[in-house]
């Protein structure tokens, strides 16, 4: 297990590894593995990216996201634009039902609100969102219906480490619960490691891992 300093260390690392964000404005701090990301971003698809980048990073079991966008100062969207750019790229979005969906705009930050069938329903309307210029911020209060049974998900995540490397499959062990999923077991690799934690954290409706794989 990697000391909160090096883990702090190495998410730092990787922010600044990634071409697409600005880290110098963004602070990490690290407790027993938990990820803190602040600081401001200039557009909210940057907060995803910064989230995305500290969980691809072995020993962070998960990431708390407490960063702010700051508008533009010149000819920032208003907020009936971005609602109307936010039904039309729901409405062109495969996978999200048709009028599900319902968004409200307040000074930037999006509001979502209705019914789906599935969870992943529910990400993905967030997802086709967060790149949208003058988005703030997105609170979604979007339900779904129907939810997946932890077990399956372990099922499903073992499943994938089989697809992408069968050796190691067979040495790690998935729990999940609500929406959090233990990977513990053996690798051979660090490689081996990303492979385990990208296949954990690709899954619908997973918002924490946490890492007890040990190196052999």
């Amino acid at each position: 297990m990697k000391a909160d300093t090096q883990l702090k260390q190495d998410v730092l690392d990787e922010l600044a590894f990634d071409s697409g964000l600005d880290a110098s404005r963004i602070r990490v701090e690290v407790a027993n593995g938990v990820v803190t990301l602040a600081g401001a971003v200039p557009v909210f698809a940057h907060t995803h990216a910064a989230e995305r980048a500290a969980q691809r990073v072995s020993g962070v079991c998960s990431v708390v996201t407490r960063m702010r966008v700051e508008r533009p100062v010149i000819d920032p969207p208003g907020d009936d634009e971005i609602a109307d750019m936010a039904r039309a790229v729901l409405h062109w979005t495969a996978g999200v039902p048709q009028r599900a969906v319902e968004v409200e705009a307040e000074n930037g930050h999006l509001f979502l609100r209705g019914a789906v069938e599935w969870e992943w329903q529910r990400e993905l309307a967030i997802r086709a969102l967060v790149r949208l210029r003058g988005v703030t911020g997105i609170t979604s209060r979007v339900e779904a219906r129907r939810r997946m049974d932890p077990r399956k998900i372990g099922e499903r995540i073992g499943k994938a480490f089989q697809r992408y490397a069968e050796d190691e499959a067979s040495r790690i062990h998935v729990e999940a619960s609500e929406g959090m999923v233990t990977l513990r077991g053996t690798v051979a690799s660090e490689a081996e490691r990303a492979v385990a934690r990208g296949a954990a954290w690709a899954h619908p409706g997973v918002h924490a891992v946490i890492d007890e794989l040990v190196l052999v």
